[in-house]
């Protein structure tokens, strides 16, 4: 692998990407900063074919990349150009468009925007929650027998669940509960909302539970949903209109999204590409999913992706990707208490 088969198949996949149509030696030879022949092209085309980072669809064809193809080019061979100071200053508008937000909205944005920009599927993975802290736990009478359990962390989720009861709650027995739950979750992190925690906390109401047992539940039930993953996918009609995907492959996939979870949470640094055809979890083919973590602190808290065709311009969207990442990063680091960080608050000092 010299520098020219290289530079020949980078030529190979930055055609594709830009024509959809399998790539001859006559149209690479003919680019400025090759300088060879076309016998010279076909011949280094067929040794990339036999290497297998091309492959030729028809007899007749010209060549267009593999998976093996499109990573040696993403990994090795691209040069993505630095978003200019006018472009980031648009995409930081995207992103706070709305003023000042929480955490969640923040992220939310970014999504609906990397949609919009890269005219893809975005999807986020947001893991933060399990780093945050009980800030408020609060029980409020919303009705006859009607009762809102209200969780808020230091993260900015906000979860609540309206609970039914048999019985209207006197001011003392509300005034009880609400009590015991600021006094035992209050200031807990969300990854101490353990299961067994919470059957701790059920145990202990034992004597009330007749009453109570269907706010106790409820808590549970919010305690799980902060404790999983919010998965947001936007833009997922953008998809159907490549035709090199498949059409009812998109609809599997939009109606079985939760399973990109999996992949969206492994653990990896920089920029991770999946092919969908080379994982058996990602429901359609011929596609992409380019991922990025952010991190709030020392901690991955969540991916930020972009799906989209194999045959996607790489050097184009993984610019933007990385600039929301690291954007949503420096933001969300900012606001985090000095103390989560172990860091010493220069307000409490001198």
């Amino acid at each position: 692998m010299n520098e020219r088969k290289l530079k020949i198949l980078a030529a190979v996949v930055e055609e594709y990407v830009r024509t959809g149509e399998p790539v001859g030696s006559k149209a690479i030879a003919a680019l400025p900063d090759i300088g060879v022949s076309p016998a010279t092209v076909r011949n280094d085309m067929a040794m990339l074919e036999q290497l297998g980072y091309l492959e030729q669809p028809h007899t007749s064809a010209g060549r267009i990349p593999t998976i093996s193809g499109y990573r040696l080019y993403i990994d090795k061979l691209m040069t993505p150009p630095e978003l200019p100071f006018d472009e980031r200053e648009r995409l930081d508008a995207m992103l706070a468009e709305q003023g000042p937000m929480s955490e969640e909205l923040l992220i939310q944005n970014a999504t609906t925007a990397l949609a919009e920009l890269t005219q893809c599927a975005a999807v986020v993975s947001d893991f933060s929650p399990k780093f945050s802290v009980i800030s408020k736990v609060e029980v409020i009478p919303a009705g006859k027998r009607v009762y809102v359990i209200l969780l808020i962390t230091s993260g900015g989720s906000i979860k609540n669940k309206a609970c039914r009861l048999e019985f209207d709650l006197t001011n003392e027995q509300l005034a009880m509960f609400s009590r015991y739950l600021e006094e035992h979750l209050e200031g807990i992190s969300v990854a101490e909302l353990s299961e067994e925690r919470m059957e701790n906390l059920t145990a202990a109401m034992s004597a009330y539970m007749m009453t109570m047992a269907p706010l106790v539940q409820g808590l549970c039930e919010l305690s799980r949903d902060l404790r999983q993953h919010a998965l947001t996918v936007r833009g997922e009609r953008n998809l159907f209109s490549y035709e090199d995907l498949d059409k009812m492959e998109v609809v599997r996939f939009i109606e079985h999204k939760d399973e990109l979870t999996r992949l969206l949470d492994d653990s990896f640094s920089g920029i991770r590409v999946v092919f969908g055809e080379g994982d058996d979890s990602f429901v359609i083919g011929n596609s992409s999913m380019i991922v990025s973590k952010y991190r709030k602190g020392d901690h991955n808290v969540g991916s930020l992706g972009v799906i989209g065709p194999m045959r996607l311009d790489y050097a184009k969207v993984i610019p933007y990707l990385e600039y929301f990442s690291q954007k949503i990063t420096d933001l969300i680091s900012e606001e985090e208490d000095p103390a989560e960080r172990g860091e010493p608050d220069e307000r409490n000092e001198g």
